[in-house]
Formats: structure tokens, C-alpha cells, sequence
């Protein structure tokens, strides 16, 4: 694995102050900090740096590569995808006296919200385990989460990307297709980016830049979460003929996706609450929690077999964010004790622990959440000394509109050599930290100035704007390599 995070940081410390918002609650509930795209980044010539570094620190055979698989939803191009991050590494592939990419290579893009990276390693693992004869493939995820100024989502902004290598014979950890959960629904307003709301006169006028700011439902969108990654779990929990407590209590470590650093919390509070209420034999803690919490043992059990649609229930009460409802509410009053519980904090320092803070640094990487999560447990586990090889994980992805899917894994013996090489702790060391001013105009698509020229990464070198008849390059970008 390898990781490129943009140099551009913005302190949450600083932020509250700028904004008035209070640093203890938004420490404990964001993390500490976000990265900003420079003006010369997009979603492009990150995957590439990232997909760069994967194959210099790896000695990987760029020829041996017979698929490159993009995970985004952050495209800027509704035609061209992973093909574009082929080009950058090409090119300087071949400067570096290297050889390209291997011409009978497969470019899929692909596109969930913040699952598109899941998918994309699911179609590399089964081609690598079907039809590559022995040949590798990388999958790259790469986003910028953007928020408007002075919504609910603009401390949970991020940029960066994660690439991966898939082959037969895994130097990490294997991924135990076999056994994982899927799970979709269609949740309507849940979190989208129509392209119609740039034509709106409202929406136009109140954003006069490039960009890709989402319409989103906050707790419309965190119901929608928390059940779909409760069905993907349940999915997997059943495909491997184990009880949800076995799970959790046998986990090496439990990785979710994360679009800022309580949601993970949330999520695995509502899955232990339900583990408490599924236990084969009936379970004391759970009666006490159910005391504690104020909730009927019997109503959250049966909550348990709820399936619901929440869609047709938002259709239904009216299509407004006031007529959102939780479909499980006993279970979420539940999960709110349930977390600041002795058992759950244990759970959490011996099955979340790895890579958590470092974590907190990243923002929200949208398809790179998840995996960025994963790399930042490996090369702290092996700073720390842990003990992992065998070890059973668990990755629980999530994209918004909505599907989630949760993936066995095990650490692999000699995952060590591989995880000190991935850079973790080296790619967050490259930053800058922005002024309340150079953030705002950065973020507002202003001329600004910033103290950290671009190095060894790839950039927007011009943008076409030619549109005659007989040649047409209107709107697409150049690429070139900074050194």
C-alpha cells in the first residue's frame, strides 16, 4: 500500500477558532485536521502519485500490471477515468528510465460514493484470481471531500489517495472474498451530486467556482449508515457460521469507513448492541444496559429482524430532513450507553486501536477513508510491535445512496517488510499549515498564495480551452511531474 495526502493543512484547532466552533467537541467528535487539494491537485494526479509511489517503493514491475482499477467520486471527466492516471505514470515511468505500464492493461473507473474504492479492489481480486495468469493489478482511490463554508460538513473535508496492490500471493493480508456481506438500498436524498444543481440560478449564484460540493441529509444520512453497514455485517457474520459476539471478541482489529472520527464509533456501538441482543445464551450486560438506558430488552431484540425502507418511509412521512426516521431506535438510545461502557471501551483499545489517531489526521478521504485507515494500522502496528501475523480483521466499507460491504481479512507472515514500506507517518510529514486566509480563498477557488511548491507529484500543468471544428480540447487538463 501507498498513500499521497495533499500539503495543504487546515487545523481543526484553528478552525474553531476562526469559526467559532469549540475544539473539544469537534476534536473528539472530526480529529484534528484536513487536507486542501493545491490549485495544480484533482483527484487525477493524486491517484497517480500515489499509484507512482506504490510501484518505486515496491520494485514492481510496472509490465507485470494488468489492471488499474480507480475508485473516486470525485471525477472530473465523465468520459476518461483510470486512464488518465495510466498516462501520468507513464510518461514518467519513462523518464525515470523505467517501462510503461503494460499496453494490455484494463482501466476501469469506479463509482459509489464512498464505496467506489471497495468495489474497485473486488473487481482486482477477482481478476487477479480468475482471469490474470499471473499478473498483478493495482487499485488506486483517490477523492476530495468539499463542503460549502458554514454547512455541517465543513470540518469533515479531506483530500488524498490510496493504492494498493492485489496478487495471488498477498505480502500484507489476504481478502477472504468468500465470506463477505453486501448490502444496498436505495435511500433517495440520502447524500448525491446531481449535475442539475449547477444549472439552479439559487445554487449557481452562491458558488461561483469548480467544484463538487454535495446536497446531503446529515441525519437522514448517519440512519442510512448505520443500518446498511448493520445489514453488510450481519451478512458476513452469517456466511461465516459465526455469532456476532465471536466476532468481535476473536477480531485482531475492526476497520470502517470513516468520514470523521466518531461514525466508526457509532457504527461499531450499534453493531456491539446488537451482538449483546443476539447472544445464543442470554447476556447480563445486556439487561443492564437495557436498564441503564431506559429501553425494553425485548424491543431492541426485535429490532434486530427489522428490515426497513427507509426511503418509502421518508416518502411516506413527506419529502423533507424533519420527517427522517431512525428505524431503530431503542437499538441507537441503546448504542449511546453502550460506548461509554467498560466492555465497549475495552473493545475499542484492543480492536480499533491501530492506526486510530494517525487517522485523525487524514479528514475524510471518501473511497480512501477506508484503506488509508487500514495502512495507517499496519505501519503503526509494526511500529508498536504488534503481534499480528493471522491476525483476523475486519473491513466494513460504506458508501453513501446507499450500500456497505464488510470484507474478512488475515495478516499475512512477513507483512512486516511490506508495511514499512508503505509511508504512512512520511506522506503526513509533508505539510503546510494554512492561514484563515489562504484556507478561504483556497477553498473559494480564489489566486492564493502558498508556502509549499509542489514536489516529486504530479500536477495540473494547463487546461485546453480550444473548441474549433477540426480539433476540440476544451476543459481537458494536462498533466506534467513536478521534481
Amino acid at each position: 500500500m501507498s498513500l499521497y495526502v495533499p500539503r495543504p493543512r487546515v487545523s481543526l484547532r484553528d478552525w474553531c477558532e476562526w469559526t467559532g466552533n469549540s475544539w473539544d467537541k469537534v476534536q473528539a467528535v472530526v480529529g484534528r485536521s484536513f487536507r486542501q487539494p493545491a490549485p495544480y491537485e484533482d483527484a487525477y494526479t493524486m491517484a497517480a502519485t500515489a499509484v507512482l509511489r506504490l510501484i518505486c517503493q515496491y520494485n514492481i514491475d510496472p509490465r507485470n500490471v494488468g489492471q488499474l482499477a480507480l475508485g473516486t467520486e470525485s471525477s472530473k471527466d465523465n468520459s476518461a477515468g483510470a486512464v488518465i492516471v495510466r498516462g501520468m505514470v507513464d510518461r514518467e515511468l519513462e523518464r525515470l528510465g523505467l517501462p510503461r505500464l503494460s499496453r494490455q492493461l484494463e482501466v476501469p473507473e469506479f463509482k459509489h460514493a464512498c464505496l467506489g474504492g471497495v468495489y474497485a479492489l473486488k473487481s482486482a481480486l477477482r481478476y487477479v484470481g480468475f482471469d490474470a495468469n499471473g499478473r498483478q493489478a493495482i487499485v488506486v482511490c483517490s477523492d476530495i471531500a468539499a463542503y460549502e463554508r458554514g454547512s455541517s460538513g465543513e470540518q469533515t473535508q479531506g483530500a488524498g489517495a490510496v493504492a494498493m496492490l492485489v496478487e495471488a500471493q498477498p505480502k500484507l493480508f489476504e481478502v477472504d472474498l468468500a465470506h463477505a456481506g453486501s448490502a444496498s438500498d436505495y435511500r433517495g436524498p440520502d447524500f448525491r451530486k446531481p449535475f442539475l444543481r449547477h444549472f439552479h440560478h439559487e445554487y449557481g449564484q452562491r458558488h461561483r467556482r469548480l467544484h463538487d460540493f454535495p446536497i446531503f441529509s446529515g441525519k437522514y444520512s448517519t440512519f442510512a449508515y448505520l443500518d446498511e453497514v448493520g445489514q453488510a455485517t450481519d451478512a458476513m457474520i452469517q456466511r461465516l457460521g459465526v455469532s456476532d459476539l465471536d466476532l468481535l471478541e476473536s477480531a485482531g482489529g475492526l476497520f470502517f469507513h470513516r468520514p470523521y472520527h466518531m461514525m466508526p464509533l457509532q457504527a461499531l456501538a450499534f453493531i456491539y448492541a446488537r451482538a449483546l441482543a443476539r447472544a445464543p445464551q442470554p447476556h447480563a450486560g445486556f439487561q443492564a444496559l437495557c436498564e441503564l438506558s431506559g429501553v425494553s430488552p425485548d424491543g431492541v431484540v426485535a429490532e434486530c429482524r427489522n428490515t426497513p425502507d427507509l426511503y418509502g418511509e421518508f416518502v411516506r412521512q413527506g419529502a423533507h430532513a424533519d420527517a427522517a426516521q431512525d428505524a431503530h431506535p431503542l437499538t441507537t438510545k441503546l448504542s449511546g450507553v453502550v460506548r461509554k461502557s467498560p466492555a465497549f471501551q475495552q473493545l475499542l483499545a484492543t480492536r480499533v486501536n491501530q492506526g486510530t489517531d494517525w487517522a485523525m489526521e487524514l479528514g475524510n478521504l471518501y473511497t480512501a477513508a477506508l484503506p488509508a485507515w487500514i495502512a495507517a494500522g499496519f505501519e503503526q502496528a509494526l511500529e508498536s510491535n504488534v503481534e499480528w501475523t493471522d491476525a483476523r480483521l475486519y473491513a466494513i466499507g460504506y458508501g453513501s445512496g446507499d450500500a456497505s460491504e464488510a470484507i474478512p481479512l488475515r495478516v499475512v507472515p512477513g507483512w512486516r517488510e511490506a508495511a514499512a514500506k508503505i509511508g504512512f507517518r512520511a506522506a503526513l510529514a509533508e505539510s503546510t499549515d494554512l492561514t484563515r486566509e489562504q484556507y478561504e480563498a483556497l477553498h473559494d477557488g480564489h489566486e492564493v498564495e502558498l508556502d509549499c511548491p509542489p514536489t516529486n507529484q504530479f500536477v495540473i500543468a494547463r487546461t485546453g480551452d480550444t473548441y474549433e471544428a477540426a480539433f476540440q480540447d476544451l476543459g481537458v487538463d494536462y498533466y506534467d511531474y513536478a521534481q
